[in-house]
């Protein structure tokens, strides 16, 4: 830190004396001419260099990773999955367990599309009953997944597919 100047250290003093103390208490502390700190020495460190941050990956946003023939081609339902995955009747371990498998087998098999069938989301009148937990989590399960990087994109399913109640899980072409 550096001294004040007199100019500066003048100033100082007319704003401490036009100050009304809330605790008059400590009035004798403000009325004395405060002084700036002393510096504190500091030992010279040897510099670190920094590494780099790290870059990571994140899932892709909607629209980013499709051209439009493939979303207009999926909101008419002009495609045929390759796979179904069917999360009816499980917890969200064994929901969970059974998405990453499945995954695991579309992305080996050489897989484009997956029909994801979760159930559908709940209503405002049911929420409280727990319903729709499967549904709720997927998509934080896809953008964690350890296959996230094979995901290209993820859109509602068309009504023939499911509509609401299902998910096109878009796999990225092998290279």
């Amino acid at each position: 830190m550096r001294r004040l100047s007199a100019a500066e250290q003048a100033l100082w003093n007319r704003v401490v004396a036009s100050v009304t103390p809330l605790h008059p208490d400590t009035a004798s502390l403000a009325a004395a001419p405060v002084a700036a700190p002393e510096p504190v020495p500091v030992s010279p460190r040897p510099v670190r260099a920094t590494p780099p941050p790290r870059q990571t990956v994140s899932a892709p946003k909607p629209g980013e990773t499709l051209d439009g023939s493939w979303d207009r081609r999926l909101s008419r339902g002009l495609v045929q999955p390759d796979a179904t995955v069917d999360l009816h009747g499980h917890n969200l371990a064994t929901a969970y367990d059974l998405l990453d498998r499945r995954l695991e087998q579309g992305i080996a098999d050489g897989a484009r599309l997956l029909l994801l069938i979760t159930g559908k989301p709940p209503s405002e009148a049911r929420k409280p009953s727990g319903r729709g937990a499967i549904r709720a989590a997927v998509g934080d399960w896809l953008g964690a997944s350890r296959h996230a990087g094979s995901i290209a994109a993820v859109r509602g399913a068309h009504p023939r597919h499911g509509g609401s109640g299902a998910l096109y899980i878009i796999l990225r072409r092998k290279r």
